[in-house]
């Protein structure tokens, strides 16, 4: 379903408040990851407020669609998008890494009650979605009997709960993650989508310069994937993308999301020595004015 105009303003408005709490967190806590936690908030303002079936006031509830971050270092755009739909109150982002905090520099869904999966190392978010689609696939409660059924034996659907899993194309150098891709191409887990955050940039400089990653969707497509890309900032073009996942039987889906590092703040966009960078107090108010007038 398109999205309206009125709709539309509305979670731009949303990404835009997202963008000021990171700021804002990120300076409190003196450390974390700016860069693309900033340049992600569209997608999360986009799933959270308009593509997730679920509920902050019962974070547990089963019937919920599933969100697992697999780079955690960005957790900031994940908690603010959280605060603001409700989870926990906005007030509580400023403790972002301090000792005793449930906003750890990492998520821990042990201690934060709507955080799906615990993440660290990178590359193995997409193997916790595979388990959770494959598990799903298997117990759903929307089964048709009658489904067709993959080669596995496993029922064929389109409908029921959703597996969404938010990678970065830095971590797409861990053989992890493409064990974890054969496995649910294999298995033609259509309820999950992955989400690659096309950044081209990671810790220690440029993806290509690193480890070159292209051609990417030619790569997943092999492995029987349905690939699309679209301008991770264009949250019209990001939500057609995900309606047309749900249509796809018997696939995967990937979405290359390209998107800008320091999105919003045009002084650190594109410069990867912001990857794990944080603004300083006197940067964290000219960060906020740049966001506030974009």
């Amino acid at each position: 379903m398109a999205l309206t105009e009125e709709q539309l303003l509305t979670l731009e408005k949303r990404a835009k408040s997202i963008r000021e709490t990171i700021v804002q967190m990120l300076v409190a806590a003196g450390s974390g990851h700016t860069a693309g936690s900033l340049g992600m908030a569209d997608i999360f303002a986009a799933f959270y407020f308009h593509i997730l079936n679920h509920d902050p006031k019962w974070p547990e509830w089963e019937e919920r669609d599933r969100l697992v971050l697999s780079n955690g270092h960005i957790c900031p755009v994940l908690y603010a998008t959280m605060a603001h739909a409700g989870y926990f109150p906005i007030e509580e982002c400023l403790s972002l890494r301090k000792f005793g905090s449930r906003l750890q520099g990492h998520p821990d869904r042990l201690v934060l009650p709507g955080v799906e999966t615990t993440s660290g190392p990178l590359g193995e978010g997409l193997s916790q979605a595979a388990g959770i689609a494959y598990a799903f696939r298997m117990d759903d409660k929307m089964w048709d009997i009658g489904s067709p059924t993959s080669d596995v034996g496993l029922p064929i659907s389109k409908h029921g709960r959703r597996i969404y899993c938010v990678m970065s194309d830095g971590e797409q150098e861990e053989g992890s993650t493409w064990e974890a891709a054969m496995f649910i191409g294999k298995n033609k887990l259509s309820n999950l989508t992955a989400i690659i955050d096309r950044n081209n940039i990671q810790i220690g400089g440029m993806t290509e310069d690193i480890m070159p990653l292209e051609p990417l969707a030619d790569k997943y497509r092999a492995f029987n994937w349905h690939v699309l890309e679209v301008d991770g900032h264009n949250i019209t073009e990001f939500i057609q993308a995900i309606d047309e996942a749900k249509t796809i039987d018997e696939k995967p889906t990937l979405i290359i999301a390209h998107t800008i590092p320091g999105k919003g703040v045009p002084e650190i966009e594109n410069d990867y020595h912001w990857h794990g960078k944080v603004p300083t107090d006197e940067e964290g108010e000219r960060f906020l004015k740049e966001i506030r007038h974009d």
